[in-house]
C-alpha cells in the first residue's frame, strides 16, 4: 500500500505547485504589466530634444508680434531696418514737398497780379519788370523773367523763351518726387528678400532637427517671412499713393503757369506792342480832330467873306464895309 500511494502524492503536489506559479505570474501581468528594463543614461542631445518636445504645447500658444514695434523689428530680422529707413525717408520728403508745392509759394497771387496789371497799364518797362521777377524768385517769376528778357521780340521767340523757362521750373517742382517712386519699388523688394531669408531659416530648422512633423520649428522662419513682407507693403503703398498725389499737383501748377505765360506773351510781344501803339495813335488823332473842329468853322467864315470882297472888286464895286452893311 505504501508503494502505491507515494507516487500519486508526489504527482498531485507538483501540479499544485505549477498552478500556484501560473496564478502568481498571471496576477503579476494583470497588475504590473511586463517588467521594464532599467533605463540607460541618455546623451545631452536626446535630453534637449525631450525637453523641447515637452515644451512644444507652450509654443503653440505664441503668436506673431503685431503691436510691439521692438518685438516686430526683432522677429522680422535684419531686413526690417532698411525698410524702416525707407519709411523715415518717405515721411521726411512728404513734409518737404508739402511745403515746397504750396500754391502761394509757386504762384504768389500778389506778384502775378501786380506784374500783369502794371505791364498792361504801361507802368513797367523791361528792366523794371525783370528786376521785379528776379526779386520774387518763385517758379512763375522764373517763367516771367524768361519772357521779359525777350521783351519786344516776335511772339514766337517770346513763347519759346517761356517754354524753356517753364521746363526748368517744372524740373524744380518735380524734384524729389523720384524718392517716392524709389521707396515704393525698393520696400516690397526688401520685404520679398526677407521672405526668402525666413523660408531658408525655417527649412534649415526642420532639416537640423530631423522632425518634419513638428510645425513649431517653422515658427521663427515663417514669422520673419510674413513680417518683412507686410512691413515692406505698409511702406510701399503710401509711398506710391503720395507720389501720384504730388505728380497731379505739379501738373496743375504747371498748367496755371502756362496760362499766365500766354497772357504775358500778349502783353510784351512785338506784334502786341505795335497794335497797342497804333491804337493809341488812332485815339490821339481822333481826339485831335475833335479839338480842332470849332477852329475850322471860324476859318471857313473868314474865307467866305474874303471871297465876296474879291468878286466885288472885280466888278468895279467898292468893297463893302461895315457902314454899308448898316445902311443896308
Amino acid at each position: 500500500m505504501k508503494s502505491r500511494t507515494k507516487p500519486n502524492t508526489v504527482r498531485w503536489g507538483g501540479l499544485v505547485r505549477i498552478g500556484l506559479l501560473g496564478v502568481t505570474a498571471w496576477a503579476a501581468l494583470w497588475w504590473g504589466g511586463p517588467a521594464q528594463p532599467a533605463e540607460e543614461p541618455k546623451p545631452a542631445a536626446a535630453r534637449a530634444a525631450a525637453a523641447e518636445k515637452t515644451s512644444a504645447p507652450e509654443n503653440k500658444n505664441e503668436l506673431i508680434a503685431t503691436t510691439d514695434v521692438l518685438k516686430v523689428m526683432k522677429e522680422g530680422g535684419i531686413l526690417m531696418y532698411p525698410i524702416a529707413f525707407c519709411s523715415l525717408v518717405m515721411v521726411a520728403f512728404i513734409f518737404e514737398r508739402l511745403i515746397a508745392l504750396r500754391r502761394g509759394r509757386v504762384i504768389p497771387k500778389p506778384f502775378i497780379t501786380r506784374i500783369v496789371q502794371q505791364i498792361r497799364d504801361g507802368q513797367l518797362d523791361r528792366d523794371q519788370a525783370l528786376a521785379l521777377c528776379e526779386e520774387n524768385g518763385s517758379a512763375v517769376a522764373q517763367v516771367c523773367a524768361g519772357a521779359v528778357r525777350k521783351w519786344g521780340r516776335p511772339a514766337v521767340e517770346v513763347e519759346q523763351a517761356i517754354l524753356d523757362a517753364g521746363e526748368r521750373a517744372s524740373h524744380g517742382l518735380r524734384a524729389h518726387l523720384r524718392v517716392f517712386s524709389a521707396v515704393s519699388t525698393i520696400a516690397p523688394l526688401l520685404g520679398l528678400l526677407g521672405t526668402v531669408f525666413g523660408m531658408i531659416q525655417a527649412f534649415n530648422a526642420v532639416a537640423a532637427s530631423d522632425a518634419l512633423g513638428r510645425p513649431e520649428l517653422l515658427a521663427n522662419g515663417v514669422a520673419q517671412a510674413l513680417l518683412t513682407t507686410a512691413f515692406g507693403l505698409v511702406v510701399a503703398i503710401p509711398a506710391l499713393l503720395v507720389y501720384y498725389v504730388f505728380v497731379s499737383r505739379v501738373d496743375r501748377l504747371i498748367t496755371d503757369i502756362d496760362a499766365y505765360g500766354e497772357e504775358l506773351v500778349r502783353l510784351i510781344s512785338a506784334e502786341e506792342i505795335e497794335l497797342r501803339e497804333e491804337a493809341r495813335a488812332g485815339k490821339g488823332r481822333r481826339s485831335g480832330r475833335r479839338e480842332s473842329a470849332p477852329d475850322d468853322g471860324g476859318n471857313g467864315q473868314d474865307s467866305g467873306a474874303s471871297e465876296t470882297q474879291a468878286t466885288r472888286s472885280q466888278a468895279g464895286k467898292p468893297p463893302s464895309t461895315g457902314r454899308d452893311k448898316r445902311n443896308a
